[in-house]
């Protein structure tokens, strides 16, 4: 069949996640699973933030915004991808498939950011203890997201209405399990070269900035943990780090996966995979991670369980 330019496509169509029709309840319980654990666990965090008056510090605050945005990331990729596996049709209409692309790059992103406005967070706590309730007032904490939110929301609406003037060929069939722009803009006709130049720069600002704010975070706080004399002190300034570094390697870490299975591999099965990682799990570890590893979250669910009424 010969190849033709289309500026205007109904659907396109994703990756199976099963190709036998017969191992499709395997895919679609395990994500459905995983879908309900993210939700359900983050939430309890939000609430659990909300609840406790005692949590009402710029560190907490700036979790249940980290836990809101890992329910919208979920929200945005899960259930197409339940929807795909249950009707085993796996198309998704032209807007949908934008629409995607749109918010999985608004909320990893945003993700990416609050890690690093967290780390921020930490150096103050310890680096700066007496000066901290001043500097990270509600008012800063309140406009650093805004203002990571609106930049995201910019980036990701830029990327789409690039991705609009593109022509598509009649092979329209996504090698991922969702809509994701790198994917969508190599299936173009027409000449992809802005939109490569503005992902790769999206890249570096979205990924490189953050990460070297985190860097230079922990920098500094080893640096000031190190010269605390006692040995409690030290533990105690690490231990209230050793959730936010968890998070951090779990993101990164999913993220540079994608990167270098994309690199390694020819197979579009292992970076299908390999990007779930990146977009699913950690939002799904995270409440974990926040809940076993901090002593004042363990308690705080402990008393917002013990205030929920039995279910009759």
């Amino acid at each position: 069949m010969e190849t033709r330019n289309q500026t205007g496509i109904a659907k396109l169509f994703l990756m199976e996640v099963a190709e036998d029709p017969e191992l499709q309840p395997l895919p679609f319980s395990l994500f459905l699973s995983m879908y309900l654990v993210t939700i359900l666990g983050n939430l309890l965090i939000i609430l659990t933030v909300i609840s406790d008056s005692h949590l009402h510090t710029p560190m907490y605050f700036l979790l249940s915004n980290l836990s809101f945005t890992d329910i919208c990331l979920s929200t945005t990729t899960i259930p197409q991808m339940l929807l795909n596996i249950q009707t085993q049709n796996q198309s998704i209409t032209y807007m949908g498939c934008l629409t995607q692309v749109c918010l999985v790059l608004v909320f990893t992103g945003e993700e990416s950011c609050l890690l690093a406005v967290m780390a921020y967070d930490r150096y103050v706590a310890i680096c700066h203890p007496l000066r901290y309730m001043v500097i990270m007032n509600s008012r800063l904490c309140g406009l650093l997201i805004s203002l990571s939110l609106f930049i995201c929301l910019v980036d990701a609406l830029i990327h789409t209405l690039m991705v609009l003037r593109l022509s598509f060929c009649t092979d329209v069939e996504i090698p991922l399990f969702f809509c994701e722009v790198v994917q969508v803009i190599k299936l173009a006709c027409s000449d992809t070269l802005i939109n490569n130049i503005l992902i790769y720069s999206a890249t570096s600002i979205f990924g490189g900035i953050p990460l070297s704010g985190i860097i230079f975070s922990y920098t500094q706080i080893v640096a000031s943990v190190l010269r605390m004399p006692s040995a409690s002190g030290k533990y105690k300034a690490f231990s209230t780090c050793g959730s936010h570094l968890s998070v951090v390697s779990l993101f990164y870490g999913t993220g540079f996966g994608v990167y270098i299975s994309s690199a390694i591999t020819d197979s579009s099965r292992i970076t299908a995979v390999a990007s779930v990682m990146y977009t699913v799990v950690p939002q799904m570890m995270n409440p974990f991670i926040y809940s076993l590893r901090n002593r004042d979250m363990k308690g705080a669910l402990r008393k917002l369980i013990g205030r929920t009424p039995p279910l009759v």
